[in-house]
């Protein structure tokens, strides 16, 4: 019997955001939406084959499934990765020749949150203007056409994960590593399991590297909070343990563990603008003149070290989709933001939370210094103030207050990403938010940490 026409009536979906689906469970995302995006995805997108991961919340597995089924009605074959984090299903979706991949992740969001990131084939980023919009139309009006065949699912994580494992490991030179003490915090959300199977694939590489495993048994409770080591009040839970066991380093993730935290041996979090401009720069010593991308809220360190690596910077819209986007358009060999995502040419343009502290232990290897040998004097010239938010009723009108306070200042203007203001000697960003209602402030300067934190003040009084 041939598959039928489905009609199931128009339904109000708000979960669609900039580049991806993001919402609060029951009133904004619940498992007929989820059914809705997979049906609608497979029908706009054409797809024969998707790859379909999810994280360790505990709604992920019933909407991954109800997005399955919206798949597989719709005529795709699903590759199940099972639990998987979001860099898994870039992966998983060129490596299986698949016309797309979803990860059903609500990221760092709070715990009654969940929501879908969403490739095509080659995991190239959905065009938000015209890709977007055909699934978003489809899911709201519920009447799908007859798919020619209904799909199958294939349970693939096994087989997937360890590739994954032997692609990453490939990003360096094992051979270099020197001895080190590494602890790792995946926060119970799903890195803990694809890390294993990295370290793993280390030790049989002879990698000579211990690893002391912090809050990493996945667990959907959450018991020490949703991971999200960007937060000050969630450092502690790493900074603390690599004090008390005198680690080399520390790494955290969030709960997708698609951004990767870094901590120096003193248990100092390092911002990810330095990380961005010290992997800029390694990348640039093996292959000088290549391209960099950045996002535009700090930029004078990241600038700078790929100037004088012999590279050319190029920047990007803040988001991943924008991103990946630039990259693609200018052949970067590597972009990162200051929000700690990494994005790699040699993985498929996409962001990995993996990749990036294998980069960072091989080249402390080479050099034989710590990281904060790396970057101390980098963060004393380039300081910056972490990135502020501010819930206003009216984010437009907020940032032109902002612009007309300093109207006639002598500073040259950059609209590309919300309004950057350039003073020579500092310059700061405000934006709005891609996926949460909050305006974002920046502030960097040359040299002088006071100064950046009382134009800090000055800006956010303007905000509240």
């Amino acid at each position: 019997m041939s598959p039928a026409p489905l009609d199931l009536g128009p339904r109000e979906i708000t979960c669609f955001k900039a580049y991806d689906v993001r919402g609060k469970l029951g009133s904004e995302l619940d498992e007929d939406i989820a059914y809705r995006i997979g049906r609608a995805f497979a029908e706009a997108r054409g797809a024969r084959s998707v790859v379909v991961g999810r994280d360790s919340r505990e709604t992920s597995p019933a909407l991954a499934a109800a997005l399955t089924r919206g798949l597989t009605e719709g005529g795709a074959d699903v590759l199940d990765l099972g639990l998987a984090g979001t860099e898994e299903v870039y992966f998983g979706t060129p490596h299986f020749d698949a016309d797309g991949g979803i990860e059903v992740t609500a990221s760092h969001n709070p715990i009654d949150y969940n929501g879908m990131k969403m490739v095509a084939a080659g995991s190239a980023p959905l065009d938000p203007a015209t890709d977007l919009p055909p699934i978003v139309e489809l899911a709201r009006s519920g009447r799908f056409a007859a798919p020619a065949r209904i799909g199958t699912v294939r349970q693939v994580g096994a087989e997937a994960r360890a590739a994954y494992a032997k692609a990453v490991v490939d990003f360096i030179d094992v051979s270099v590593l020197k001895p080190m003490t590494i602890l790792v915090n995946a926060g119970n959300g799903t890195a803990g399991p694809t890390f294993d199977a990295i370290a793993a694939e280390l030790d049989r590489r002879g990698a000579p590297l211990t690893f002391i495993r912090v809050n990493h048994d996945v667990d959907s409770s959450f018991p020490n909070g949703i991971p999200n080591p960007l937060l000050d009040e969630n450092q502690p839970m790493t900074a603390d343990p690599v004090r008390a066991n005198k680690a080399d380093l520390g790494i955290a993730w969030d709960g997708d563990f698609d951004r990767c935290f870094f901590f120096d041996g003193d248990g100092r979090f390092i911002p990810g603008e330095y990380i961005v401009g010290l992997l800029g720069a390694a990348f640039l010593e093996k292959s000088p003149g290549e391209r960099i991308v950045h996002d535009p809220r700090v930029v004078m360190n990241t600038r700078a070290m790929i100037e004088e690596a012999g590279g050319e910077a190029v920047v990007s819209k803040t988001g991943h989709a924008f991103l990946k986007r630039k990259m693609r358009e200018v052949d970067a060999i590597y972009g990162g933001e200051m929000s700690a995502h990494h994005y790699f040419r040699d993985f498929h343009f996409a962001d990995s939370g993996m990749i990036p502290w294998l980069l960072v232990v091989e080249l402390l290897s080479r050099k034989g210094k710590t990281l904060a040998q790396m970057l101390d004097d980098r963060m004393r010239a380039y300081p910056s103030s972490g990135e502020a938010n501010f819930h206003v009723d009216n984010a437009d009108a907020a940032i032109d207050r902002v612009v007309r306070h300093f109207d006639g200042q002598g500073a040259s203007r950059d609209d590309l990403d919300g309004v950057s203001l350039d003073f020579g000697d500092w310059r700061f960003n405000v934006r709005k938010s891609n996926t949460e209602p909050v305006v974002r402030l920046n502030v960097e300067g040359k040299g002088d940490p006071a100064a950046v934190a009382a134009r800090r003040e000055e800006i956010a009084a303007l905000l509240r």
